[in-house]
């Protein structure tokens, strides 16, 4: 039986509805973020996170060399840090940086001040499949932000989620 063509697998990932982070780090190879929707849940005990990252982003190995990232969830109002993260906006990361209050939690790993959610962890393991590095994260601290609806990425366009107006 042969396989789906890459642009079906995308085409079926797409519309798979995916909640829109922005993933930093910070550490001894520097300050560093990414925006992702790959990012789930693999248990609660230890609470642990999956991250997948593109293993030719320039930021892969400053995460790696770091071992800490902080999971920052954004709100529905946060579309421009996701667009700016994702590099769609040519800003280098200093500039990307301060677009935006952030502080830390325990791992000094960048956390956005306004993330419905932050989850600050300690990178356990790391497998490499295929195009992407498959991070498993253990979170060290939590900051919920205050309710309100959040951003997530569905055919291939941002989409508020959540709580009404």
């Amino acid at each position: 039986m042969p396989s789906p063509s890459q642009q079906e697998f995308r085409d079926a990932m797409a519309r798979l509805g995916a909640a829109v982070t922005v993933v930093t780090t910070d550490g001894p190879a520097g300050r560093s973020g990414f925006t992702a929707s790959a990012v789930c849940s693999v248990t609660d005990s230890p609470p642990t996170l999956l991250v997948c990252m593109n293993r030719g982003s320039r930021q892969n190995p400053i995460v790696k060399a770091n071992g800490v990232l902080c999971v920052n969830v954004l709100a529905a109002d946060q579309e421009a840090l996701s667009n700016l993260f994702a590099g769609r906006t040519g800003a280098d990361l200093a500039d990307r940086f301060a677009t935006a209050d952030w502080h830390t939690l325990a791992t000094g790993a960048p956390a956005l001040s306004g993330a419905v959610a932050a989850m600050d962890c300690v990178v356990e393991e790391v497998l490499e499949k295929g195009t992407h590095s498959v991070l498993f994260a253990r979170v060290s601290a939590i900051r919920l932000g205050e309710p309100r609806s959040a951003l997530i990425w569905f055919s291939r366009e941002y989409h508020p989620v959540g709580l009404p107006d």
